[in-house]
């Protein structure tokens, strides 16, 4: 096994020991988001996941991004064509973000040194429910292996949000249930 290849089999190993070590969304999301960027060696990595009424792209996790980038504005799905491609189900990739029309905030992404950005869903079945970003600060090219090095990472965040979002449905019956005996036992 070459060394590209052990070091994204580690990192896949540590984003599965997170997701299953806990099912607290917003940690197990920093550590996926810090472990892609510094694994794929990328300026920058952010997950975000898709608005209810599917019309915004809100935050999840992100590392190597300033406050200033992240209060640009929203990301609106009808305004970023690398999002909408994303959504769909595919892998986008943008050689100069600075410069693409797909890119919502060009300028922003000038003023951040944001270059290359490789953007993969985030799959629960058939439904996207989010993307998995990284960026560069210089113009990149990825290779096959990032790809599906990302694309794996991608869904196993996707299951990690969909067994948080489980869990928490399950224990608000649990409560519901709970809530429900206690109520009958004092009758």
């Amino acid at each position: 096994m070459q060394s590209k290849d052990k070091e994204y089999f580690k990192a896949l190993y540590e984003v599965a020991k997170v997701i299953n070590a806990s099912l607290a969304p917003s940690q197990v999301l920093d550590e996926i988001v810090k472990a892609v960027a510094k694994t794929m060696k990328t300026k920058a990595a952010s997950l975000r996941i898709l608005g209810s009424r599917r019309q915004r792209l809100l935050m999840g996790a992100y590392c190597g991004l300033s406050e200033g980038y992240l209060r640009k504005g929203p990301v609106k799905v009808n305004e970023s064509g690398i999002d909408q491609k994303a959504l769909k189900g595919q892998c986008v990739y943008l050689a100069d973000a600075q410069k693409d029309p797909d890119f919502q905030y060009n300028e922003r992404a000038k003023q951040e040194g944001i270059r290359s950005v490789l953007v993969v869903p985030l799959r629960v079945g058939k439904k996207v429910i989010g993307v998995l970003r990284v960026y560069t600060a210089k113009k990149r090219v990825f290779d096959e292996q990032e790809v599906l090095f990302l694309e794996a990472v991608a869904n196993l965040s996707a299951i990690a949000l969909e067994n948080a979002r489980l869990h928490q449905a399950l224990k608000k019956d649990y409560d519901l249930l709970v809530a429900h005996e206690y109520r009958l036992d004092d009758n």
